[in-house]
């Protein structure tokens, strides 16, 4: 798919790889591009540089998530890429076990991480199959392929978003409709940045930390083959391999990791909230 003469919708679109993505869309000649981001004036000025269209969205509704269609559409026509790129991570502080997180926080990760690709889905497939194709652009991480040390909730749910991209991509390949996830370690957002000394995201830079930009360049890459896997990090494609040669394995070398990041029974600091 070229992004060129497409009408493109962004979720969590004011910052990081968000805009990013916004920007080199613009770069690349697209139709329009409408920015939806909880921070609705962010994606404002974000959208004024792009000559594109800016709004508050929350994602964590399905109210919300066809509200945004509904804008993009009503500005610019059909869309013909959807990128679910909102996201949330938490950590397992301060109780630091798998299971520390209250459920609050465990249905919010639900619904923005997972249940904003499958209700943006829902919004516009119908009309996508009835037009003869379209393309889903799903934000994952490499937590979805592997795991994100610390971070249980985001590991979880992001390894769910990926088992519902699959089910797109299973069901609705071969009637016209391209999916493709983006499944990057560590990227220098604001995110990263308030958690880079924090155990998650010390986990996720081992094999260096790329900018927003670098992201993007790789999702144009993607996209014009058509990748399902989008991996801005090389790295991860020999870390899945791993993983399935050898479960047992990789496990223990998870765990070991995990020592060599937390000495002391990785505790993380406790002050330390995403």
């Amino acid at each position: 798919m070229r992004v060129e003469g497409k009408i493109v919708l962004i979720t969590g679109g004011a910052r990081g790889i968000g805009r990013a993505l916004a920007e080199r869309f613009h770069e690349e000649g697209a139709a329009g591009i409408a920015v939806a981001d909880l921070d609705g004036a962010e994606a404002s000025r974000v959208a004024a540089g792009i000559e594109g269209l800016g709004f508050a969205a929350d994602v964590s509704d399905e109210a919300g998530v066809r509200q945004a269609v509904a804008r993009a559409e009503e500005r610019f026509g059909p869309v013909d890429l959807m990128c679910s790129n909102a996201g949330v991570a938490f950590s397992d502080s301060p109780g630091w076990t798998a299971a520390s997180q209250p459920d609050e926080k465990w249905e919010l990760a639900w619904r923005v991480n997972v249940m904003a690709h499958v209700w943006a889905v829902r919004a516009l497939l119908p009309g996508m199959l009835a037009r003869g194709g379209g393309y889903f652009l799903h934000t994952v991480s490499a937590a979805g392929l592997l795991n994100q040390i610390g971070d249980a909730v985001y590991s979880t749910t992001k390894h769910a978003a990926l088992g519902f991209a699959e089910s797109l991509a299973i069901t609705h390949g071969e009637q016209g409709i391209g999916v493709s996830v983006i499944c990057p370690q560590a990227v220098q957002t604001r995110l990263y940045a308030g958690q880079e000394h924090d155990g998650p995201a010390r986990a996720a830079s081992a094999d260096g930390v790329l900018e927003p930009a670098d992201v993007a360049d790789a999702v144009i890459a993607g996209l014009e083959s058509e990748s399902f896997l989008i991996l801005p990090h090389p790295r991860v494609s020999d870390y899945i391999r791993r993983k399935a040669g050898d479960y047992e394995r990789w496990l223990a070398g998870m765990r070991r990791f995990r020592r060599s990041l937390f000495p002391d029974d990785g505790l993380m600091n406790p002050e330390m909230e995403a």
